[in-house]
């Protein structure tokens, strides 16, 4: 059996119509909505049907032990077919999933099932704590077998590492907002609004993204101003990366689970693997671009004095099965953009060094794009006590607090990592910047590399994405702009603004130098658009502003006459007066270092498709 427990703030459903094993129901089972609730995503496989009764006395136990622990008001049972590609025969299904329900009955708890068999539309809103999304493979295997396999699981120690001593969470005096929000979140603590992130009506009030209703849920369709900054900062890592080295690949967007090392490395990511059948093979759709990289490497010839050596890839794109009720504008969606440099060091000093010349990278990121980052740092018990020394000199080159996680034991390809979460203006992390060393990859899929002495080994691997998805990159921007909408006027980077300059002429008899003077800005490789329509200044000025351009222009009798401008800039609210190059010159300092291309839209604004 495999269940994914999520628990919402609330859960919708409404059956559509029966298929030919649906079970039949009142009409009152038509419909239901659940309160603070404990949603049980299950799918009954065939191994169910040897042990029934054991099967569901296990997922009692663990259903009831996540319940008390998230302290839901509510229990429901969800048939969900999609979690597995080994489904239990229909009949027996239905008998489980019943017995399940008759069992948590008895133990007195508040359990619903929905119904079996038929085609229902949902809405779940999930929680958003770090308990709140669970996945787990239920066995008819007894608690004692479990326990003489494994003995109960420890549960990660967090503290606060500053200047290399761990420090009690609760104890500890945060300075900052961020640091607070991010390790709430982590320890449980945080509490989910249910409101929409800012950041979904922005990005459709400036035109830059939408969902796209004739697709799965959690894709988009983007327009020619998100087309335009998605491809500035996609630019902006591959240069990054490419200037240390790394070098540029493509890879298939599709697998072939019955090879071992891709099936074993998909089963790590749990049931949110997007799964193609109908054919002769059972293909996955990539959630990375480990599976491409690690083909290419596995058929590599490498050599010591190749390594350290990175291979990039921008996965256009990824793909995650997340549950529809937790996808959420550019922040969780199931179509992504995904930066993913793979890092073959040959040991383990190797990569200590590598991650260190990461965490700049990605700490660059951050100061590039202007959005602050916190940082999780987390490592096994046995990496922390062998490499205390170097944890501390890790976190220390962060320049500020970071919250630890000591794991008790490696339960993932990992050994350490360090994640980087800007916080949205609800105080929720959004994960982007990540470092792993996978110590396991490398012996799974088959890469070596030949040492000094002629004698092959397994490499170890960095896994390392210097921003995050690329959607998440432009979620953390307009949460950021939000933000700043308490304080200050909202605006992206000028090297990310798709209008860096705009002008304004006053009548039509300014329209002609107007253009000239756009012209001329246009020929410096900076973008620029003219607003020829037939508006109020005031209008065209708050239109401007609306549309977050970096610098505004108003072309009158005096411009035309003299040879200043009268410049309103948006970061400072100050109107200067400047020269058409001493303005130039002021847009390329402020862009020096930056991608750069050309407005993807008619420069004259009354040209536009009003999308």
């Amino acid at each position: 059996m495999r269940i994914l427990l999520i628990h919402s703030d609330h859960l919708k459903y409404q059956t559509k119509s029966k298929t030919r094993i649906a079970e039949e129901i009142d009409d009152e089972k038509k419909k239901g909505q659940f309160e603070n609730a404990l949603v049980v995503f299950t799918a009954v496989e065939k191994e169910d049907e040897e042990n029934p009764v054991a099967v569901v006395e296990n997922a009692v136990k663990e259903i009831m032990d996540v319940s008390g622990k998230v302290k839901a008001e509510n229990i429901v049972i969800y048939p969900y077919a999609h979690l597995s590609s080994s489904l239990g025969a229909p009949n027996a299904a239905k008998e489980i999933l019943t017995n399940l329900e008759s069992e948590l009955l008895a133990r007195d708890l508040p359990v619903s099932r929905v119904p079996f068999g038929w085609y229902k539309s949902f809405e779940v809103s999930c929680k958003g704590h770090p308990l709140s999304e669970l996945s787990r493979s239920i066995t008819s295997e007894s608690a004692e077998e479990k326990e003489e396999e494994s003995p109960d699981e420890e549960e990660s120690q967090f503290y606060m590492l500053k200047d290399g001593e761990l420090l009690d969470t609760e104890n500890y005096s945060y300075q900052n907002r961020d640091l607070k929000k991010l390790v709430d979140y982590e320890l449980g603590r945080g509490e989910s609004t249910g409101d929409e992130p800012p950041h979904v009506k922005l990005m459709r009030e400036k035109k830059l993204a939408d969902y796209e209703p004739s697709a799965d849920v959690g894709h988009l369709r983007w327009y020619p101003k998100g087309r335009l900054i998605r491809d500035l900062l996609s630019d902006y890592v591959y240069t990054l990366v490419t200037d240390r080295g790394a070098m540029p690949v493509e890879t298939p967007i599709m697998y072939d689970l019955a090879d071992d090392a891709i099936r074993v490395h998909a089963e790590k990511f749990g049931e949110r693997q997007y799964r193609m059948g109908g054919g002769k093979k059972d293909l996955m759709l990539r959630f990375a671009a480990c599976f491409g990289a690690f083909r290419i490497l596995a058929d590599s010839f490498l050599t010591w004095k190749n390594l350290p050596v990175g291979i990039y890839e921008l996965s256009t794109y990824s793909f995650r099965l997340e549950k529809k009720g937790e996808v959420v504008g550019l922040k969780r969606l199931r179509g992504f953009t995904m930066p993913d440099l793979h890092t073959v060091c040959a040991d383990l000093e190797q990569s200590l060094q590598e991650f260190e010349g990461q965490i700049e990278m990605c700490k660059k990121t951050g100061e590039d794009l202007d959005v602050n980052y916190e940082v999780i740092f987390r490592a096994t018990a046995d990496f922390m006590e062998e490499n205390r020394e170097w944890i501390n000199k890790a976190a220390a080159m962060i320049g500020k607090p970071v919250l630890m996680e000591i794991l008790p034991k490696r339960k993932h390809y990992w050994i350490c990592k360090m994640d980087f979460a800007a916080i949205d203006a609800l105080g929720r992390p959004i994960e982007n910047p990540t470092i792993q060393i996978d110590v396991e990859s490398g012996e799974r899929f088959g890469i070596t590399y030949i040492d000094s002495e002629e004698h092959e080994h397994h490499p170890l691997i960095l896994h390392c994405s210097p921003t995050g998805s690329i959607e998440r990159v432009i979620c953390s921007l307009l949460e950021k702009s939000a933000l700043d909408m308490k304080e200050k006027v909202p605006m992206l980077p000028v090297w990310l603004a798709p209008t860096q300059v705009r002008v304004i002429p006053i009548a039509e008899r300014h329209m002609e130098y107007a253009n000239k003077i756009a012209q001329q800005i246009k020929d410096a490789h900076i973008r620029v658009d003219v607003d020829d329509r037939p508006e109020t200044v005031g209008k065209k000025i708050r239109n401007a502003g609306g549309e977050w351009a970096s610098y505004v222009i108003v072309i009158g009798d005096r411009e035309m006459e003299g040879s200043e401008l009268t410049v309103n800039v948006r970061e400072t609210g100050q109107k200067v007066s400047m020269g058409i190059q001493e303005l130039i010159d002021v847009i390329k300092l402020e862009t020096e270092g930056m991608p750069f291309r050309p407005l993807p839209l008619p420069m004259d604004i009354s040209r536009r498709v009003n999308f």
